[in-house]
């Protein structure tokens, strides 16, 4: 049987090999070399040496069948960005070892995964597996390699003198820049609109702007609404051409992006970032700070995979930026839940402080450290909202809706 393989490597450490098989099988191994120290660079929570049962998890080879492990398939796109790419490269959609092998130097973080030559391969890798050959990576020439998860047509650039371009070479883009939607209208102003209001009340957030379509330069044929304005956001896992490691929450759990928005709930998320963030009590007020807002802005889609955890000194764990933050209710008829379990409930109209109590017990936070920092987001958002929101570039239908939402909600978060 034929075997290509990928070398798996962060911050120049080698971390493993990722061998695809032709009948579909993905087998990935860790290095020794990687397994042994422990002061290695951080791929995941689960393989850091201070979480539970990670010699067991080393020690085994991830196994699966056409897609890969979650802590790997949560790298690549989703949606019309990973059919473009599919089409592109005549892959099936689901050949996911082809796709990593494809995308593999500007992947999300800063793990890299590259194909290797037959003769490099270790023995070990292979030997467990009788008659097998690696063979060298059918390699398909094209530009443009991204790879950004997500539903949305997004795409990763290089910002040059306020033009933005789909680079190849190797250049790492510094942007991620989303184009208008042909099925929802005005999505670029309505995310522009929600993460200024949600930098307003204290959420922390990377710096975001609106870009003329014009400006871009070198996107693939894709169809376009006939609007001007594409919503950019700097990409936190690039610091002036260097990367920056990060996980979002699907691969800290382990689980498929299918899964986002029925595996976990935001107890879980938050009883991980107080326990294992590097400051877990700023990083959990933030975090309460951010579901609070979710509920204010009507967006039903903080689900798994639009939390993250980064990696600045390549070790420690730390809450992200905020991203993906937008009004969904707008676009989705009746929407009044939010993505995942708080408190036991996913209303938007019945929560309340009395929720967010029971969810901090739950997740085993101090109440006290957390009621201030709710507090303060109401404050602010009853002060300072409604008159950002007349200089704010969403639609006028938009805000109306925003608005009415607002009137709705509990009296604890009424605006």
């Amino acid at each position: 049987m034929k075997v290509t393989v990928l070398k798996l490597s962060l911050h120049g450490q080698l971390v493993g090999y990722l061998a695809g098989f032709q009948n579909g099988k993905n087998v990935f191994s860790f290095s020794e070399e990687f397994k042994e120290n422990l002061s290695r660079p951080t791929l995941s929570l689960i393989t850091h040496p201070a979480f539970p049962y990670v010699e067991k998890l080393l020690a085994e080879p991830w196994v699966r069948k056409q897609r890969l492990y979650p802590t790997l398939s949560n790298l690549l796109p989703e949606g019309a960005l990973r059919e473009l790419i599919t089409q592109r490269l005549k892959v099936h959609i689901d050949n996911e070892f082809h796709l990593l092998s494809y995308l593999g130097n500007d992947l999300p973080g800063a793990l890299i995964a590259e194909p290797m030559e037959p003769e490099l391969v270790p023995d070990y890798i292979l030997a467990p597996y009788g008659k097998v050959k690696a063979v060298l990576f059918d390699k398909v020439q094209l530009n443009n390699k991204f790879s950004l998860a997500g539903v949305q047509m997004k795409f990763s650039m290089t910002e040059k003198d306020g033009r933005y371009n789909l680079s190849d070479n190797n250049i790492l883009g510094d942007w991620i820049i989303k184009t208008p939607s042909t099925k929802h209208r005005d999505v670029p102003v309505n995310e522009y609109t929600a993460m200024r209001l949600a930098q307003l009340v204290g959420v922390n957030i990377p710096e975001v702007k609106l870009v003329q379509l014009s400006k871009l330069d070198n996107l693939p044929p894709i169809n376009l609404p006939d609007e001007e304005l594409a919503f950019a956001i700097k990409r936190f896992d690039r610091d002036d051409g260097r990367r920056v490691h990060m996980e979002d929450f699907a691969q800290v759990l382990v689980k498929y992006p299918h899964e986002k928005y029925n595996s976990a709930n935001y107890e879980q998320i938050g009883r991980i970032i107080y326990r294992f963030s590097g400051n877990g009590l700023v990083d959990i007020q933030q975090f309460s700070k951010r579901l609070l807002v979710n509920i204010l802005l009507a967006n039903g889609d903080a689900h798994l995979k639009n939390w993250s955890l980064i990696y600045a000194d390549k070790i420690t764990p730390r809450l992200s930026p905020a991203y993906d933050i937008l009004t969904t209710s707008v676009y989705i008829e009746e929407e009044k839940q939010f993505a995942l379990n708080l408190g036991k409930t996913k209303d938007w109209y019945s929560v309340s402080l009395a929720h967010f109590q029971s969810w901090a017990k739950s997740a085993g936070i101090p109440w006290r450290t957390i009621q201030s920092h709710l507090d303060d987001v109401m404050d602010k958002a009853r002060s300072l909202w409604p008159n950002a929101m007349k200089e704010l570039p969403m639609n006028e239908a938009h805000k109306l809706q925003l608005k009415e939402h607002w009137k709705l909600l509990h009296k604890d978060f009424r605006i």
